[in-house]
């Protein structure tokens, strides 16, 4: 059922006998719901249109229109008023709701149009796309390995109650992701995976989601309806990540305070593996200090391979634990940890463990997803040189 069919049903059945003199009941309505048509073409410079993307008044208009076109009484009775030729427009356009064409469906559909009520107090209407939104939240089905699950929702709690983790309100369609929870009709919701990207039939980027819910039920709704029942639930929250929160330069308060910094570097070595790669090797750690400080001497060090270092890149921080940071950060790139022998200035041998065979622009791809709290559902990928979502996720 569409929504305009939800529309007709809230509407009140009438049986008013008709006038004496003049125009009938039936006439003066066909009349009266033509001129709503006539002066919001007036207001908009064209002829109510059909879409998702539209109002959801616009829409009953232009199904009103074809309704009206498509009865030939309505047509010789309105023909003589149209002056802004809607008539003709509707004629031309593709049909639409042909199984709602008969007279009685119409006049309920004007039912209010003749009388003190317009169309567009009816406030509470919802759209076809909103229904199967809250359609695919409260379909839910038994979630058989919730066991699985049952720890994540516990921690998160847990985290939530320690302050580790807070809730801010939903924004951004790009908040949803693999491993992100949220609070959705008074119950955490955990998006366990997402399948593919694809573009709907309205242009837009959607993907099917398997969402657990903390009550043992699960649901495989797209993520565009969870998106809009984040957005009409007033309750509705994202719960962030552990790491969420002011990092960097550009997103500190005046009473945050400083916490120190991302650099990453690439060495001068003249080692051969080095040498053979300078540009994918980069050393990536978290100092306290100035990164000057950090590398004054990094030829005698071998944690610096022994070699002076350029500064490719750095990133302030504030209020976060530094140590946490820089391990969650090798953590990522822990597959492409470069694997090299350097001897320090007495001849031991030492294996250096903060440098990786990894691009800089995903270094910084990397730091944008710190920013966004969705860092912990990636790792990253040697082959294809990029972040794949994590398996854990």
């Amino acid at each position: 059922m569409t929504d305009l069919d939800d529309l007709r049903s809230e509407l009140d059945d009438f049986a008013q006998p008709d006038k004496k003199g003049g125009h009938s009941l039936r006439h003066e309505r066909i009349l009266a719901g033509f001129e709503d048509i006539q002066r919001f073409a007036q207001e908009h410079g064209r002829a109510p249109q059909h879409g998702e993307d539209r109002d959801i008044f616009e829409r009953l208009y232009a199904v009103r229109l074809d309704r009206l076109c498509a009865l030939e009484e309505c047509r010789f009775l309105l023909k003589p008023l149209d002056h802004q030729g809607l008539l003709t427009k509707s004629e031309a356009a593709p049909a639409v709701y042909e199984g709602l064409m008969s007279e009685d469906e119409l006049l309920a559909e004007l039912e209010g149009a003749a009388g003190s009520s317009d169309i567009t107090q009816l406030r509470h209407v919802r759209t076809s796309t909103e229904k199967r939104a809250a359609e695919e939240i409260a379909n839910r089905q038994k979630c058989e390995d919730f066991d699985r699950f049952k720890p994540i929702f516990q921690q998160v709690q847990k985290e939530i109650e320690s302050g580790i983790r807070g809730t801010r309100p939903f924004e951004l369609k790009a908040e949803i992701a693999p491993g992100t929870m949220f609070i959705v009709g008074g119950q955490k919701a955990y998006v366990a995976k997402m399948g593919k990207v694809f573009t709907n039939t309205q242009g837009r980027t959607d993907a099917r989601l398997r969402v657990i819910f903390d009550n043992r039920t699960e649901s495989n709704m797209l993520m565009r309806s969870l998106q809009r029942a984040l957005h009409k639930d007033e309750a509705g929250r994202r719960i962030t990540d552990p790491v969420a929160g002011p990092l960097f330069s550009d997103q500190y308060a005046e009473d945050d305070q400083a916490t120190g910094t991302i650099y990453v570097l690439r060495s001068k070595s003249e080692h051969p593996v080095v040498a053979a790669n300078r540009d994918l090797i980069h050393k990536i750690g978290v100092t306290s200090m100035s990164v000057d400080q950090r590398i004054a001497g990094a030829r005698l060090q071998p944690t610096f391979l022994m070699a002076d270092v350029d500064v490719v890149a750095n990133y302030e921080l504030y209020n976060i634990s530094r140590t946490k940071l820089e391990k969650l950060i090798h953590r990522v790139f822990e597959s492409a940890r470069l694997d090299i022998e350097i001897k320090d200035r007495f001849g031991q041998p030492i294996v250096p463990r903060e440098w990786f065979l990894v691009p800089l622009f995903v270094i910084d791809e990397v730091v944008q997803k710190i920013r966004a709290g969705t860092i912990s559902n990636f790792v990253y990928d040697p082959k294809s040189a990029s972040l794949v979502e994590s398996l854990r996720s």
